[in-house]
């Protein structure tokens, strides 16, 4: 039996490496998505996409078991949340991570309402199959203090509470692999993973959405290159030495990958001075 895994796939960079990680390291994923009216929800688009290409790949290659992917749709939780992440609400700021105004992104609780979910899903996928469960995470060193529900702290508080809330939570743990990695390391597992799983580089992180401000023009999504996410995304991809395979655009329609390069490292330059 191969080793079980729940993962929490955004559709952004993290997850969808993390995911290309259990696959690579053996594990058989049970995939969850929500939609809880993030203005950004293309991000569930890519996380479909993704599913069915790597599915796609190893029916063909019969080297990566199946990824079971579902959507859940939290009906009615944006009216609720004061943020400008979700429908509704302010506008989304751009600069960087380190800048005050990116606390309009914090959603609240929200990564405390997925991991309800999460735990349930791995609880009872370890019951079921009368085995151990890992939840898998893809936090990192550049998690953002902007961002409470990220932190270590509580992350350790709300294990601690589904330990003690179920019977037979010590079937289900923790996979943080990327603890004490970044954006760009992440990236360079990812490398190294599609090669593993012999898959396409370009394809699998094309089927991403790591934007908070995506531009719909001529009926096409696109990528924005000013807000934080897209800005610490555009520079792992430029320490890694290869261009994101994901279309940029601003208001006035596409630009290239040179364009949003310079964007970016004048955005970075001006943080560091």
């Amino acid at each position: 039996m191969n080793k079980q895994a729940v993962l929490s796939l955004s559709g952004g960079m993290d997850s969808s490496t993390l995911l290309l990680h259990l696959l690579a390291n053996g594990y058989e994923v049970t995939a969850l998505s929500f939609n809880y009216g993030q203005k950004h929800n293309v991000e569930l688009e890519r996380a479909k996409e993704l599913v069915r290409y790597i599915n796609d790949m190893g029916e063909q290659n019969h080297n990566i078991p199946e990824i079971k992917h579902q959507v859940i749709t939290l009906g009615g939780l944006s009216t609720l949340l004061n943020s400008a992440l979700v429908t509704g609400g302010a506008e989304v700021p751009e600069g960087h991570y380190a800048e005050e105004n990116m606390k309009a992104t914090v959603v609240p609780n929200r990564n405390k309402i997925f991991s309800s979910i999460i735990q349930a899903a791995a609880l009872s996928i370890a019951e079921q199959k009368e085995t151990e469960c890992v939840i898998a995470m893809g936090v990192h060193s550049g998690d953002h203090t902007i961002y409470p529900d990220c932190t270590e702290k509580f992350r350790n508080a709300d294990e601690y509470a589904f330990k003690v809330g179920n019977w037979n939570s010590e079937l289900v743990n923790y996979y943080t692999p990327y603890m004490e990695g970044n954006k760009f390391t992440i990236l360079e597992d990812g490398e190294s993973c599609c090669e593993c799983l012999g898959l396409d580089f370009d394809t699998v992180y094309f089927f991403t959405n790591t934007s908070y401000k995506p531009i719909y023009h001529q009926s096409e999504w696109y990528s924005d290159f000013k807000s934080a996410s897209s800005i610490e995304r555009v520079e792992a991809f430029m320490k890694l030495g290869r261009p994101d395979p994901v279309e940029y655009a601003d208001e006035t329609g596409p630009v290239s990958w040179e364009t949003v390069v310079k964007h970016v490292e004048i955005i970075l330059n001006n943080h560091n001075k």
